[in-house]
This record gives C-alpha cells, structure tokens and sequence, in this order.
C-alpha cells in the first residue's frame, strides 16, 4: 500500500513537472465593454489582474448569452461594476497556467461559469459547495456587494483569467457551442433534477426558454416522463423535438 502511494505520488509530480508553465507576455486583452450603465457594448482593451499561482488564462473561443447578462449590463440588480465585460458561459483553451495549477495544462479546452473563485477551505467548499462559501465565492463578472471580484471579467473578453478550480474540463464528444450554455442554464437546472427526479417519475417543465428546453432533455435522459408547460403554442413542435412526452 505505501509503495502505491508513493508511486502515485511519484507520478503526480511527474505530471506537474511536464506542465508547460510559461508565463504570458502580457496582462493586456481587448473585450466587449459596457462602459456605463444602460451603455452599449463597445470593444477596447482590457488589463487582467496578474496570472495568481493557482490561476489559469483562458483564450474564450464561445460564450452564451444569458438573460442575467442584460441584467448586469443595465445593472438591474445593483452588482454591476463599469466598465463591466460580460458573459459567464465561458468556453476557451487554457493558454496559460500559474505556478502551483495541477489539475490543468496549456491546451485544454475548458468551460467556467458563473464563480471564478471562493476561499477553498471552509467547510463548504472542502465539500464542493462553493457556492455556499462562508466567506462567499468570487462572482466572475460581480463587481459590487458581497460576491464581487476585485477584477469581474467574463467572456465577452479575448481571455480570461480564473482559479483553477474553476475551470472545467469538457469531453470530447461535447462542442464547443453545445458546452456553453450549460454551464449556467444547465447547471441551474441540473441540480434540482439530479437531486430529485427518477427513472418513471412524472415531471412537468414549466417555461420552455433558455433553462426550461435543456431541463426537458435533462429530465427525459433520467428516464422521467415529461410534460412541457408552454404559453406559446408556437414551441409544440419544438418540444416533440427535445422529446418531451407531453405538451400543455
């Protein structure tokens, strides 16, 4: 048993040895900007904060759009800082790593969403629930109130800048495109039907946008039986599509 340990140790930092760790050239980056409340976006430069020892830089490729990213834009909910970049389905390749990352490697095609940061040592986050922080998580575009980020940058940037831990691998099989929007509209949605919803159960999905269409999909995956509530009779079709049971 020792002897495993070590040579899984051994291994670990074998891996961490080969880790590309060059640093970037430069902090600067061009973004589209909302320079002022209620403003259009305009695209200029960006200074990232310094790349941190357990900081990944990420070159975004795709970005989703969601409805929270208006809200910020026209700061709808009083924790937006200007200028302010938007986007928080954040899909790139890692570019850089900082030098303590292990869990990441320059090439890497990654997702981050809505948190880039938390204190990693409460009891919360040592449980994988960095969301409930106690000292609160790092919002990746917050820049007011107690989830805010001293530098909020999201993907509407040419690159990004978050913990490591924050930065999700994506597998193969999954594009790019089709990445995105889960890791805010599928992760919200995710969760409650992870945690309740089984195999033959009858669920009804009340709202067929930008969450309730990919909580069909998640839902009908797990075996359940689903029904699509709509106000739009325009969306039948579309809910046949997704496979939903029934349609209301």
């Amino acid at each position: 048993m020792g002897n495993k340990q070590g040579k899984a140790k051994t291994q670990d930092v074998k891996a961490q040895a080969d880790i590309d760790r060059t640093p970037p050239t430069s902090d600067e980056t061009m973004a589209w900007t909302v320079p002022e409340k209620d403003g259009k976006l305009v695209l200029q430069s960006y200074t990232m904060p310094a790349l941190g020892a357990n900081d990944v830089q990420i070159r975004v490729t795709h970005n989703g759009l969601c409805h929270t990213d208006l809200h910020m834009k026209d700061n709808d909910w009083g924790i937006s800082k200007y200028p302010l970049i938007p986007g928080h389905e954040v899909v790139g390749v890692v570019s850089h790593v900082g030098a303590e990352v292990s869990l990441l490697r320059p090439g890497q095609r990654v997702g981050v969403g809505w948190i880039k940061g938390s204190c990693g040592s409460c009891v919360h986050c040592n449980d994988g629930f960095q969301n409930h922080c106690k000292t609160c998580y790092k919002g990746l575009i917050v820049g007011v109130g107690a989830f805010k980020d001293e530098h909020p940058c999201g993907g509407f940037a040419q690159d990004v800048r978050v913990g490591e831990k924050f930065a999700f691998p994506l597998p193969e099989k999954l594009s790019s495109a089709q990445a995105a929007p889960l890791l805010c509209a599928g992760a919200t949605v995710y969760n409650p039907i992870k945690s309740y919803v089984k195999k033959g159960m009858k669920v009804a999905i009340c709202g067929i946008g930008g969450l309730g269409h990919v909580a069909i999909q998640m839902a009908v995956a797990m075996g359940a039986e689903v029904t699509a509530v709509s106000s739009s009779s325009k969306k039948k079709r579309f809910c046949s599509k997704i496979r939903s049971d029934r349609i209301r």
